[in-house]
């Protein structure tokens, strides 16, 4: 009785996926299975409230939380946390950016489909390079408000089929060289997450550097982290719902689950056993080995994050409920769970990792093309650098495998091809995301244990040290305006069962400790 209690939310919302699932299949065996965009959208209507909810949190639970987070840290503190936190990243997605090329070459996925079509869709916008530059213009938002709702993205104008010189610098713009076409800006409507990390990463530093003078903000921000937690306690409650009509959706909007499915076989069998074993084999490994801890128990308690990520497919609409498992089911520090998680759901990818390698590979073998070891690198270095610049939405993992593609040569036309199972890779590979960075958060956690103890130690001292003060500079104010006592027994017993407002004569304005303590010294001196 007492594991169903604790564990009710993760089995409502692991049965809300199986309803969804059972659900979108019964409806589409109705008459001739097909359905209308209107239709679907109806059904998932419900699905697409409890996202928005989600999406709604993000900003108001995260910002404060991080800056809190960092503002009570020492600093040297938070800087090894920091340390432990990218190097984790860096690790587990290297780890998965290797084990999907391995996989790739070995099963050879794409030989089995090497009749497959590839459809012309619109290329990629930018190049490789302006795609990396972009990841850092995003960390440093020209506006904080408008970095709540956009991203920046550079663009290259297509000059046509003919070779021209640029009016304005006299440059050769060459349509078979997008290095020498224009440049142009855009903004994507898509929260810059990343620009809001860095930002509350900076104001926790000063937060802390500021001692006494920062208290007020970070006691602020502590508040309004507090009390955003208590929605979104409320908001995951609502996660069976709501993924179950949001997976329904989805399955209605295709035009034929097994067609589909069937088609490319071969691939998502490659891409799914690569982030499985990812994720519920090397991670929890990684994670007995450091905590000395099983990882069932805590992959368990991540059932609520992990049905919601499959949902949503969005690793940061995800990341509320993510912080809650964390904190509620697994008991990890706040200060690290509000710290780290909002760092992994941005650059923390192992899942999109995994399955760029394997795509782009995947890829390269149906059209005939076998990577080279030179080239092998380069996507492990590409889809490394692309899962980090991944935005934590539905289907980010498309875009950014264009610019893998185009690294080594690929057709970016070729993404056509595996758009038909992403829906399923996509909610996957976010799930096994968000898995990861929970492992991280624990990893963190367990190593800074001494750290936080002894910050812990710290407070308890500090708060102690005040309570003496203020009882001893009571006592010192009493002795200073009491007057109408024959011993000094009969003042202390006095001084004992005053309080500290009724110390301050009405109309008077209250003194300060250490104006009380200077007032208390001049006493003496007179007697």
């Amino acid at each position: 009785m007492g594991f169903l209690r604790e564990n009710i939310l993760t089995m409502a919302t692991l049965m809300g996926v199986v309803a969804g699932i059972s659900l979108g299949l019964s409806l589409k065996s109705l008459d001739d299975g097909i359905w209308t965009a209107r239709q679907a959208y109806y059904v998932g209507y419900p699905g697409k409230i409890f996202l928005n909810m989600l999406k709604c949190l993000i900003i108001p639970l995260i910002v404060p939380s991080l800056i809190a987070s960092i503002g009570q840290l020492d600093l040297r503190v938070s800087g090894k946390i920091g340390s432990r936190a990218v190097l984790y990243y860096m690790t587990t997605t290297f780890i998965a950016v290797t084990l999907g090329i391995i996989l790739t070459i070995t099963i050879r996925p794409g030989f089995a489909n090497s009749e497959e079509v590839i459809e012309k869709t619109e290329s990629s916008k930018g190049t490789t390079t302006d795609t990396l530059l972009d990841l850092f213009t995003n960390c440093f938002p020209p506006n904080l408000v408008q970095a709540t709702m956009q991203q920046y993205k550079t663009l290259i104008v297509d000059p046509g089929n003919e070779v021209i010189e640029d009016s304005s610098t006299g440059a050769t713009i060459d349509p078979l060289n997008k290095e020498t076409w224009k440049m142009t800006g855009s903004w994507n409507n898509s929260t810059n997450i990343l620009g809001l990390v860095i930002f509350s990463v900076a104001t926790g530093v000063a937060i802390s550097l500021s001692g006494e003078e920062g208290k007020p903000l970070l006691s602020f921000f502590k508040s309004v982290s507090h009390v955003m937690m208590k929605v979104t306690n409320w908001v995951v409650h609502l996660a069976p719902v709501g993924v179950a009509f949001l997976i329904a959706g989805e399955i209605l909007q295709m035009k034929s689950v097994i067609a589909e499915l069937t088609k490319l076989a071969w691939y998502l069998f490659t891409v799914i056993l690569g982030i499985s074993i990812q994720g519920f084999v090397l991670l929890p490994l990684i994670y007995g080995l450091v905590t000395k801890k099983w990882p069932f128990r805590f992959i368990g308690k991540m059932g609520p994050a992990l049905a919601t990520a499959f949902g949503t497919a969005s690793s940061s609409a995800t990341l509320p409920v993510t912080i809650n498992s964390l904190e509620e089911g697994n008991k990890v520090d706040p200060r690290i769970s509000r710290f780290v998680l909002p760092i992994g759901a941005t650059i923390n990818m192992d899942g999109t990792a995994l399955y760029e390698a394997v795509a782009a590979i995947f890829i390269a073998q149906m059209t005939g093309m076998n990577p080279s070891l030179g080239q092998i690198i380069i996507i492990s270095i590409t889809a490394t650098a692309a899962s980090i610049g991944a935005a934590g939405i539905p289907h980010a993992g498309l875009v950014t495998l264009v610019m893998v593609l185009e690294t080594v040569g690929l057709p970016s036309e070729a993404v056509s091809i595996i758009m038909s199972v992403d829906w399923l890779v996509d909610r996957v590979r976010t799930a096994v995301n968000v898995l990861g960075d929970a492992f991280g958060a624990a990893i963190v956690a367990h190593l800074s244990k001494d750290e936080l103890e002894k910050l812990n130690d710290t407070e308890d001292n500090d708060y102690e040290m005040k309570d003496i003060e203020k009882s001893k500079l009571l006592e010192i104010e009493n002795f200073d305006t009491i007057e109408s006592f024959d011993t000094i027994e009969e003042k202390l017993t006095f001084a004992a069962r005053q309080h500290p407002q009724d110390s301050v004569v009405a109309g008077s304005p209250a003194m300060s400790y250490s104006a009380q303590a200077g007032r208390a010294k001049s006493r003496c001196v007179e007697m």
